[in-house]
């Protein structure tokens, strides 16, 4: 069996891969699990030949194999058997489920689940693994992924190690406690399709001014791209770069004067606070 060379090996004793086939498997592969899939792919973290996913959407697997040359399944056992890392991936309602059905075929295995709204204690009621989760968001399939990790109380230091390893391969990963999970999922989950939003905005004022549609959306990303690079490579707080561009009087302090009467800030703060919360009852929904 071919063993990746840049460096999943070194936590993935010989050994353990001689009685697995894969080194990653995921337990479906819909778009939170087919991004990370594709995001690791794209840093070469392994050869496509050791991961295998399973998902019951024929399409799904069919674009997935296709794209990214992963093995694929229509059986969540066959991933569960043969795979020595497991990502469960499917929707919050279904997780308990699915660990249960596979409760003998995952014991002591380390199990990272990225469902949101899902307790680590009542994942480790119903199955013997070592269980971790990680929220992350579809930017991992672009290796800009951003990714929260919890362990769980049977999961070791090189479980979390290992887990940080293939996030931060796509992305950036912190690990955090479990209580804060909810806002994680909120603030990094739901925040691109906030973000997405204010994009969206910024293109439909400069079309509502004259400007073509697809050269009003091409500023706006690039501009949203040139904020959030230039914010990581200065480390400056965005007070401090809000200040390099604004002039008194100026347009930009006429824009931001309108922000802040509209509540522009509130708004999105409210919306964290409202993904988060909508995040603690599908935990009670889901216990």
């Amino acid at each position: 069996m071919r063993i990746y060379s840049g460096g999943y090996h070194e936590i993935i004793s010989r050994k353990t891969m001689a009685s697995q086939t894969y080194q990653l498997g995921f337990i479906g592969a819909g778009k939170l699990a087919g991004s990370v899939i594709r995001g690791l792919m794209r840093a070469k973290f392994c050869p496509p030949e050791q991961i295998i996913a399973s998902e019951p959407n024929e399409q799904t697997r069919a674009t997935l194999q296709n794209e990214t040359g992963v093995s694929t399944t229509a059986g969540n056992a066959e991933v569960a058997e043969k795979a020595a890392t497991i990502f469960v991936a499917v929707k919050p309602p279904m997780v308990l489920p699915v660990l249960t059905e596979l409760k003998t075929k995952l014991e002591n295995k380390l199990v990272v689940s990225l469902a949101g709204g899902v307790r680590i204690g009542n994942m480790e009621k119903v199955c013997d693994a070592r269980i971790l989760r990680a929220l992350t968001n579809t930017p991992s399939a672009i290796c800009r992924g951003a990714t929260g990790i919890s362990r769980g109380a049977r999961s070791t230091n090189a479980d979390v190690d290992l887990t940080k390893k293939i996030f931060n391969a796509i992305g950036v990963a912190v690990e955090i406690d479990e209580s804060q999970m909810d806002i994680v999922t909120a603030l990094s989950g739901s925040g691109p399709a906030f973000i997405y939003t204010v994009i969206e905005a910024l293109a439909a004022g400069g079309t509502k001014l004259g400007l073509a549609n697809d050269v009003a959306m091409e500023l706006a990303i690039q501009t949203a791209r040139g904020a959030a690079d230039i914010m990581l490579e200065s480390k400056m707080s965005p007070e401090e770069l809000r200040r390099m561009v604004v002039t008194p009087g100026g347009t930009t302090a006429a824009g931001l004067a309108v922000m802040e009467k509209l509540g522009a800030s509130e708004s999105l703060i409210a919306a964290v606070e409202a993904a988060t919360k909508r995040g603690q009852e599908m935990a009670r929904e889901n216990s």
